[in-house]
C-alpha cells in the first residue's frame, strides 16, 4: 500500500474506515436482472425529476439519484450536530451540484483528492443504499436481486479493493439465507475486505430473525474463515417501528395531541420515542450477536460497527455484564464483544470517553466523508485524538483499520 502522508497530519498515516460515494441515476438497475423491471428500486421522472419509486411509491424522504439531485458539501451539517446551529441548514446545506465533485462518483478521481487529503486508504459505504432494504422487505425476491444487481455496479463503478486503497463494501442484505452465501462467495471472489449488512433484525419469508440464528450459520462462518470485515454502518431499519407503537401506546401519546413531537416526522422523529430508541436497534443488534452466542460458534470473526456512534457502548456493556450472570457463556459476553468488535464514533463524539470502556485497539477513525454531517476534511479528524499519544494516535488513525484489510 503507498505511504501517502500530508504536512498537516503531523507525519500520521491515515486510513478512513467510513468515506462514501453517491449513486448514480443507474446503480440499481446498470446490472439488473430485466425481469425486475417493474420490481423493487426503480427510477420514474415525476415532476420532471427522476425519483426513486419502490412499490409504485415515491420514497419521500430519499430525493433520488444523488448525480441529478444537489447534494450537501462535506460537512455542511456538523455545526447542527455539534449542538451549534439551527435545523434551517439542512434546506441551506443542498446546494451542491453533482457535476462539480467527479470524486463521489468516480474512483480515479477520489484517490487525487485522498492524495490531497493525505488519506492513504479507505473503506467506501453507500449513501443510499444503506437505507434502502427496508423498504424493499414487502418483496422478498426483490430485495435479493435489488442488492445483487447494486453490488455488481459497486464492482464496476468502485471496485472492492481498487489499488489497494478504496474498499468498497458491498452490501449483503440478510433476507434469504442461501442467496447471502451466495453473493458473499461472489463478493470474495472479486476481492472484497468488508462488506456491510444491515444493523437489526433480518427479515426473511419465514419472518424476522436474529442475524445470529443458525439459519446464518454458513454466511458467518464463510465471513469468518475468509477473514473479512462484517461491518454494520447505520442506515434505516423498520423493524423496531413495533417498538415505537408500544411506547406510544404504554405512554398515552394519543392524548398527547398539540404537546407531542412525534407527529413531526423531521428528520425521522415519526415517534416522540425515536429520540428513546435512534440507537437501540444497534445496541440491540450489537447485543444479540452476543447473547445468540455468534462469536462462539465463530472465534475468528470481525465485526465493525461504522457511523453508529459509540453513546451505546457503555450501555451495551452493562446489559452484557447482566447477560453474562449465571448463563453458561463460554466467556464472559463483555469480553467476547470487546474481542471481536471495533467501533467508529461519530466525528462529533468524545474520544476519550469512548476509550474509557474500549481499548484503543477496537477503536476506529471514520470521517464521513464527504457527507453534509461529516468533517469537511477527514484529517479534522485529528483533533478528536490530540489527548491520545502518538503511538495510540496512528493504531486510531491507521493501524486498527488497515489491520482488519490486511490480516496476518
Amino acid at each position: 500500500m503507498a505511504d501517502v502522508t500530508d504536512a498537516a497530519t503531523g507525519g500520521l498515516r491515515l486510513f478512513d474506515a467510513d468515506n462514501h460515494y453517491w449513486e448514480t441515476s443507474d446503480a440499481f438497475t446498470r446490472f439488473r436482472d430485466p425481469k425486475f423491471a417493474d420490481r423493487g428500486v426503480q427510477i420514474k421522472e415525476i415532476d420532471g425529476v427522476p425519483r426513486y419509486v419502490v412499490d409504485g411509491v415515491q420514497t419521500e424522504w430519499l430525493p433520488g439519484p444523488a448525480d441529478v439531485h444537489p447534494r450537501p458539501l462535506p460537512g455542511a451539517f456538523l455545526e447542527f450536530f455539534q449542538g451549534g446551529t439551527s435545523r434551517d441548514v439542512f434546506q441551506a446545506g443542498f446546494t451542491e451540484r453533482a457535476a462539480d465533485h467527479p470524486d463521489w462518483f468516480e474512483r480515479d478521481a477520489r484517490l487525487k483528492v485522498m492524495d490531497t487529503q493525505g488519506v492513504e486508504a479507505t473503506w467506501v459505504f453507500p449513501s443510499q443504499g444503506v437505507v434502502i432494504e427496508p423498504l424493499l422487505h414487502t418483496d422478498i425476491e426483490a430485495a435479493v436481486e435489488c442488492y445483487r444487481a447494486f453490488n455488481r455496479w459497486i464492482d464496476d463503478q468502485w471496485g472492492f479493493a481498487y489499488q489497494n486503497r478504496i474498499f468498497s463494501a458491498p452490501f449483503i442484505t440478510m433476507c434469504d439465507p442461501d442467496e447471502t452465501v451466495r453473493e458473499l462467495r461472489w463478493c470474495l471472489d472479486r476481492g472484497a475486505r468488508v462488506v456491510n449488512i444491515r444493523h437489526g433484525a433480518a427479515v426473511t419469508r419465514d419472518g424476522n430473525r436474529s442475524p445470529a440464528d443458525p439459519m446464518f450459520d454458513r454466511f458467518w462462518g464463510l465471513a469468518a474463515e475468509a477473514g473479512i470485515v462484517v461491518a454494520s454502518h447505520d442506515g434505516s431499519d423498520e423493524t423496531y417501528t413495533p417498538v415505537n407503537d408500544l411506547m406510544d401506546r404504554v405512554w398515552g401519546e394519543a392524548h398527547m395531541g398539540g404537546i407531542a413531537p412525534g407527529d413531526t416526522d423531521n428528520l425521522g422523529q415519526f415517534s416522540t420515542f425515536a429520540g428513546l430508541t435512534k440507537h437501540r436497534t444497534v445496541h440491540d443488534f450489537a447485543y444479540v450477536l452476543v447473547a445468540h452466542r455468534l462469536f462462539e460458534r465463530f472465534p475468528t470473526l470481525k465485526v465493525a460497527y461504522i457511523e453508529s456512534g459509540c453513546s451505546w457502548v457503555p450501555s451495551l456493556l452493562l446489559a452484557l455484564d447482566y447477560l453474562g450472570h449465571g448463563r453458561g457463556f463460554a466467556t464472559n459476553p463483555r469480553d467476547q464483544f470487546i474481542e471481536h468488535c471495533w467501533v467508529a464514533p461519530f466525528v462529533e463524539e468524545d474520544v476519550r470517553e469512548l476509550a474509557r470502556h474500549l481499548p484503543v485497539e477496537r477503536i476506529l477513525f471514520g470521517s464521513d466523508w464527504p457527507h453534509g454531517e461529516g468533517f469537511p476534511a477527514p484529517r479534522d479528524f485529528l483533533a478528536n485524538v490530540a489527548g491520545f499519544t502518538p503511538a495510540e494516535q496512528q493504531r486510531i488513525m491507521y493501524g486498527n483499520a488497515q489491520e482488519l484489510t490486511f490480516p496476518g
